[in-house]
């Protein structure tokens, strides 16, 4: 994809304020495309989350980049208590129609969604419960869309303050991003087999690098979507193929990211959840190590427990 005045989001996209790269409608519609099937998670994804939270017995959670659902509905049917929040209204009504589909199941009919920016967390969820959540969880590469516009990190550091506040004393947070380490050393993003889902329509991911006064700045992505796989794929499960797609081959869509740096992104939680909290990171739900050059980390912070 040329440009000629580079963008950093498919066209159609505000730029003012934090911007919601999502609000032209065209990613949310492709996305389930590229996550695949609702109700297949990779075993791996789905058995270590499940497995984590369940260690530490985790009861209600708080997911805070719930985008069109994926993440929220996989609780949701595992019996935990959920409340999803996004900033992206386009992406939010997926996950809407889908409750609202699934309305007589008693799981789905008390599943919470609300409309919320991380900015103004606190603010934007005023009527929920403010005790806490047993886990707070930020997936799939979310918190990177965040941007650093003074380049002091300050959005991240308030955004991070408001999921601690979230958080349980001695609950968890579950948040991740990809290895920015690996694309900012070589400039494209690791191949390898997808790590959270099954989606099996993407033909391309162009990586793009934005550096300000040496210092990099902007991850771009040019995702492009093989549309007719995805046609014959959901046919052959069953489902219809949604009629917005159209009868184009393939669907573009660009999204952008800050590039968080592994040991920058530690520090980051850290002092968000104070010097108490105990902290563990994973490379592609491994032991940091076992994996040569992992898609992605996941770190788990624990809010240090109320001492009595």
């Amino acid at each position: 994809m040329v440009d000629s005045v580079y963008r950093t989001r498919s066209l159609g996209v505000g730029a003012q304020g934090i911007p919601d790269q999502y609000a032209d409608g065209k990613a949310a519609k492709v996305w389930e495309l590229y996550v695949g099937s609702k109700s297949e998670r990779t075993e791996v994804y789905k058995s270590w989350i499940c497995n984590l939270l369940k260690t530490k017995n985790c009861k209600t959670i708080l997911d805070v980049a719930c985008g069109t659902g994926v993440d929220s509905l996989m609780m949701v049917e595992e019996g935990y208590t959920v409340t999803s929040c996004d900033a992206s209204d386009k992406m939010l009504k997926y996950a809407l129609k889908e409750r609202w589909t699934r309305r007589k199941e008693e799981a789905f009919d008390k599943w919470v969604i609300e409309e919320a920016n991380w900015l103004t967390l606190v603010e934007d969820l005023e009527d929920v419960d403010h005790s806490g959540f047993d886990a707070v969880m930020c997936l799939g590469n979310s918190f990177p869309h965040l941007p650093d516009f003074e380049g002091n990190l300050m959005n991240q550091k308030i955004s991070m303050k408001n999921f601690q506040e979230m958080v349980k004393p001695g609950g968890i947070m579950m948040i991740d991003h990809r290895n920015y380490d690996a694309i900012l050393d070589k400039g494209n993003v690791p191949q390898g087999k997808n790590i959270y889902y099954k989606g099996s329509c993407t033909k391309d991911i162009k990586t793009s690098l934005v550096y300000v006064n040496g210092r990099p700045h902007m991850v771009t992505l040019d995702y492009t979507i093989d549309i007719d796989k995805a046609k014959k794929t959901l046919e052959s499960e069953g489902h219809s193929f949604p009629k917005h797609m159209g009868n184009e081959p393939y669907s573009n869509f660009r999204l952008s990211y800050y590039p968080h740096r592994l040991n920058a992104f530690s520090e980051l939680l850290k002092e968000a959840f104070g010097p108490d909290c105990k902290y563990s990171v994973y490379g592609d739900f491994k032991p940091l190590g076992e994996v040569e050059t992992p898609a992605y980390y996941i770190h788990i912070v624990e809010k240090p427990p109320l001492k009595a």
